[in-house]
């Protein structure tokens, strides 16, 4: 006899119940063949996703989804509730609704009078239960090494802005980015059952040598190749059931605010202009450079995107604008003709479209080193006063928690997820075993690969196999199946069924946090 658990989740469809133990028994059997969420039931195996790995297919072993819609069984209600993201329209017309100008950002950034006090209402309004919850959380901060109890600013009320930087669009996005953008959905699901007030900014390098090579191999305009993997990555992210950020700024769309973050800089005494119109980051200059990634400056090399340039005072100073070349894409600036070097983009848009400081900012941790460093050194060096006496080492608050307060340190709490290797080999596409998101659902259905994903420590490395992904899909279906299961109980209850609904939702907060982080 299979025992049901007290808090399953409501927001998929199905409610948290203390069954009476009559309600058991044969009820919870799962029918052989049965479907559900995309999923078949195949004799001589536990379970494994349909073959089309899609819903509104045709195939063999799959009902369409409309079919599982217009279906009144507890089952199809448990299928519709469950994934309302395969709508990949919903999802493109909430991104485009979050898109804001520059302008709308920045006011967005300033605490009113009247903002503040709608604020302290929303924190007096959190029921008791819940500040304790909230009290539970700790983030592991990159830059302390250390767990921290999560604590938004106190002039912020329930306000919580995190960052986390998106994928330079000049291809399909592989399991990488998956695991990175997956670990943060969940993140940013928490953050909201905890009933924090959240600003989620997910940004697009559109324009960058990566895209410009790639264009010019398929005959494309650069930013009309970037436009298209943009509309790819968006239908990636629905398909894993991933949440849109509230903004998801393009660096093209802040150019003027990148021109503005390196005058800012150069005017500090922190980077330096070359007569063809380049303009690096002087490494040198500031004092603590190294700190988040734990490198000495003799240990800084040339960043990982560009051959080392004799032009440049040292081998570790890096673009933050680049002089136009012929059939690129450029902008005009004091500097002449170009285009903003990879790092510049995040620091210029986080201050244009967040403020000065933020709660968390969060990647993979392959971007530790550069490049999170080098936005952390270009945010420093922007803010002043300096030229440069001035110490920007990390201040902490004076309890411990809660990671740095300062205008020098714009991040208050650095988050890395772990690397995804193949087969304990790091994934590389000289290695033959690169696969992207697109290749991995043509044999497994995406809440598998989102259950592979989540089912590891965030900060562990993860090792795609094709049995972690058979696993994966066979307990994501039990999952499934087990919530359609519970639907047909209540069902069957009646009366008794809508009272220990009644009951579920009066036991408290955390009924629904299953549910947020799967769907």
């Amino acid at each position: 006899m299979r025992t049901l658990h007290a808090g399953l989740p409501r927001s998929c469809g199905v409610v948290a119940m203390q069954p009476p133990s009559r309600l058991l028994g044969r009820q919870l059997a799962v029918q052989q063949h049965r479907n559900v969420a995309g999923f078949t039931k195949l004799p001589g195996r536990s379970c494994v996703p349909c073959s089309c790995t899609r819903f509104g297919c045709s195939g063999p072993t799959c009902t369409t989804r409309s079919q599982q819609m217009a279906g009144s069984s507890p089952a199809a209600a448990v299928v519709q509730h469950l994934h309302p993201w395969s709508q990949r329209s919903n999802y493109t017309h909430s991104t485009s609704l979050v898109r804001r100008s520059a302008a709308a950002g920045t006011a967005a950034a300033s605490t009113t009078t009247q903002q503040t006090a709608v604020k302290q209402q929303q924190a007096a309004a959190v029921p008791a239960d819940m500040h304790q919850l909230r009290e539970q959380l700790q983030l592991y901060n990159t830059m302390s090494r250390k767990k921290e109890q999560f604590r938004p600013r106190p002039h912020m009320g329930d306000k919580v802005q995190m960052y986390v930087c998106g994928v330079t669009v000049y291809d399909y996005s592989h399991i990488g980015h998956a695991r990175v953008y997956v670990a943060f959905d969940v993140l940013y699901r928490l953050l909201q059952h905890l009933q924090y007030d959240v600003q989620y900014v997910r940004n697009f390098t559109d324009v960058d040598d990566k895209i410009i090579n790639r264009a010019a191999e398929s005959g494309e305009d650069p930013l009309e190749l970037s436009a298209r993997f943009i509309t790819e990555f968006h239908k990636d992210m629905a398909d894993l059931a991933c949440l849109p950020p509230t903004l998801e700024p393009k660096a093209t769309d802040h150019i003027d605010a990148v021109i503005t973050t390196i005058q800012q800089i150069i005017a500090n005494g922190h980077a330096y202009s070359l007569p063809d119109g380049d303009v690096y980051f002087d490494v040198a200059s500031l004092p603590g450079y190294g700190r988040l990634s734990g490198r000495s400056q003799d240990d800084n090399r040339a960043g990982e995107r560009v051959a080392v340039d004799s032009r440049k005072r040292s081998p570790a100073d890096f673009a933050l604008w680049k002089a136009a070349k012929p059939g690129e894409p450029s902008w005009s600036s004091p500097w002449g003709p170009g285009r903003p070097g990879w790092h510049i983009e995040c620091s210029s848009m986080i201050s244009r479209l967040m403020g000065n400081v933020i709660d968390i900012h969060g990647g993979g941790r392959d971007l530790v080193f550069p490049h999170h460093e080098n936005e952390l050194a270009q945010s420093q060096a922007a803010a002043g006063p300096c030229s440069c006496g001035h110490d920007h080492t990390t201040k902490q608050h004076a309890d411990g928690n809660g990671g740095s307060d300062t205008p020098q340190d714009f991040v208050r709490y650095w988050l890395h997820n772990g690397f995804v290797n193949v087969d304990s080999e790091k994934m590389s596409k000289s290695l033959g075993n690169f696969f992207t998101i697109r290749d991995v659902l043509k044999l497994y259905h995406p809440l598998a690969l989102r259950w592979f994903l989540v089912n590891s420590h965030y900060r562990a490395p993860v090792n795609y196999t094709q049995k972690a992904l058979d696993e994966a899909s066979d307990r994501s279906y039990y999952v499934y199946q087990t919530l359609a299961d519970a639907a047909a109980v209540l069902a069957a209850a009646g009366d008794q069924g809508t009272a220990a609904v009644a009951a579920a939702g009066a036991r408290g907060v955390g009924v629904e946090l299953l549910s947020s982080v799967l769907c």
